[in-house]
């Protein structure tokens, strides 16, 4: 049985402003769309659903699909960004 292995890149910056907000951003990688018949003029793709690293982080290898054998690039990302804000009223954070 093969486990599906899901890309996940976290970049956790804060940003100064005057509410000092955290930033978290998700990337994930989807379906190839690697063109394989641009070569002859056609438009095919291979089906690869999700990127799956081949290698472990940190080396060369991670950034190929074991899938399909494609770089990440040709993979679509999905990016999610979600801002947290630090609440400092007394009702958020459970005073009265």
């Amino acid at each position: 049985m093969r486990h599906r292995q899901v890309i996940l890149r976290r970049n956790e910056t804060a940003r100064r402003s005057a509410n000092s907000a955290l930033t978290v951003r998700c990337v994930r990688y989807g379906e190839c769309q690697k063109n394989h018949a641009a070569g002859v003029g056609g438009y095919a793709v291979d089906g690869c659903r999700e990127f799956m690293a081949s290698g472990q982080e940190g080396t060369s290898s991670e950034l190929i699909c074991a899938a399909c054998g494609c770089h990440r690039n040709f993979h679509r990302q999905e990016v999610e960004t979600e801002v947290l804000c630090p609440c400092s009223s007394p009702s958020c954070n459970g005073r009265s």
